[in-house]
């Protein structure tokens, strides 16, 4: 049993984390950078097989942004190892649990041995019905939806597809997460208040939950207290509610 309740029956659909605070973690702790991001990993793996268990659709989780290549080399040479580190002890686990792994971002900018591994997850874990399982890794909203209109534009060129037919559905249809639910719940860690170009469109009418606590410290606890706090507000979706 957790500490926080929540009714199981109203559960988000779909929940995007960023992941937020394991650099000033490390910080705080006076330990190396790396660290920081290794225990954010450890925080990881409970989040993940708790959404499985508990019936959550999607979990969106903002592992690497297009511009997180500026951070030093090391800290970045250190993502990469733990990239790949996480799937190759995870995949056997996660496949298991019927959780399919989708790569949000540019895998062709990754280096070869990540992006093998990545590749090799998405295949083997295709055909699983489970958890959609969404990590953003080279990936920025604004180049999401710049590569949604170049798709479109090719097919429009091409004959495929008409001006007037270009609509939502259409550039849903065209992003990474398309046949996937809007993120319902949006959880960013650390107090930091902003979204950080993570899924700009499908974040339109997301909850937005801004716990204290830095990512290698939230725990399933403060995982179901978000869940909680969604569940205790009421979503108009742009309308009034009902007197």
């Amino acid at each position: 049993m957790y500490a926080v309740p929540f009714d199981p029956q109203h559960l988000p659909r779909h929940v995007g984390i960023i992941m937020d605070g394991n650099g000033r973690w490390a910080k705080k702790n006076k330990l190396k950078i790396a660290l920081g991001h290794r225990a954010g990993t450890e925080a990881l793996r409970g989040i993940i097989r708790n959404s499985s268990d508990i019936g959550i659709q999607a979990l969106s989780l903002y592992a690497f942004s297009t511009e997180n290549w500026q951070r030093p080399k090391a800290e970045v040479d250190a993502l990469m190892g733990l990239l790949l580190e996480f799937f190759q002890s995870e995949i056997d686990e996660l496949n298991e649990r019927n959780i399919r792994i989708l790569i949000l971002g540019e895998k062709d900018e990754l280096p070869p041995e990540q992006r093998l591994a990545l590749n090799r997850a998405e295949i083997r874990t295709f055909p699983n019905t489970g958890l959609r399982l969404n990590i953003a890794i080279n990936y920025g909203g604004r180049a999401e939806l710049t590569r949604a209109a170049r798709r479109m534009a090719r097919e429009a060129v091409d004959g495929l597809l008409l001006p007037e037919e270009i609509n939502e559905a259409a550039v849903e249809n065209h992003l990474y997460t398309a046949g996937m639910p809007d993120v319902d719940l949006l959880i960013r860690t650390s107090g930091e208040m902003r979204l950080s170009n993570f899924m700009l469109w499908q974040c339109a009418y997301a909850e937005f939950v801004f716990p204290q606590k830095l990512w290698p410290d939230f725990t399933l606890e403060d995982y179901h207290a978000c869940i909680a706090q969604y569940q205790s507000r009421s979503r108009r979706w742009g309308g009034r509610e009902a007197e």
